[in-house]
């Protein structure tokens, strides 16, 4: 199965990038791992409700042209669906099982998702009601998608 991380920024300092380049190692055994980083745009502190959509459509456009054609889109939303570690896991081995060879996780920037991309996912999952960094939501995805794998082999993993 191929995983394709598209994400809104870089990581900007050094423990988070060696959280995800461990994690990158660690999933090289279970998927093909591609991390997608397009520009995030700065949002005025002052920034009034039309600004924010603005920046939010500009981040959305240069998702879409991440997304590639035939992939299963899962966007991170507060207001997605919560799953469970186990049921994590099931979904993935499911959607594997189902055919579903290419799996797209997008994490959207500070102000999250424009509703085009929210539109064209085809699952919406919350990680929590509480809102994250999308640095640290990057390093949370891969180590959750990584105890993913080490459920559906059966392998033993941290609870």
């Amino acid at each position: 199965m191929k995983i394709t991380v598209i994400t809104v920024g870089k990581l900007k300092e050094k423990f988070f990038r060696d959280a995800v380049s461990e994690y990158e190692k660690r999933l090289g055994r279970y998927c093909r791992l591609e991390i997608r980083e397009t520009v995030d745009e700065k949002t005025p502190d002052s920034a009034s409700e039309t600004e924010k959509e603005q920046i939010l459509q500009r981040e959305g456009e240069r998702i879409a042209r991440l997304l590639p054609d035939g992939a299963y889109v899962v966007t991170l939303e507060i207001e997605g669906r919560k799953f469970t570690s186990e049921d994590f896991a099931g979904q993935i081995e499911r959607l594997g099982v189902n055919g579903i060879g290419h799996l797209v996780f997008v994490i959207g920037g500070s102000l999250g998702l424009h509703n085009t991309i929210k539109k064209r996912a085809d699952l919406a999952v919350s990680f929590s009601d509480m809102t994250f960094p999308h640095q640290l939501m990057r390093v949370i995805l891969l180590e959750q998608i990584y105890r993913a794998f080490r459920i559906i082999n059966g392998e033993p993993y941290h609870k």
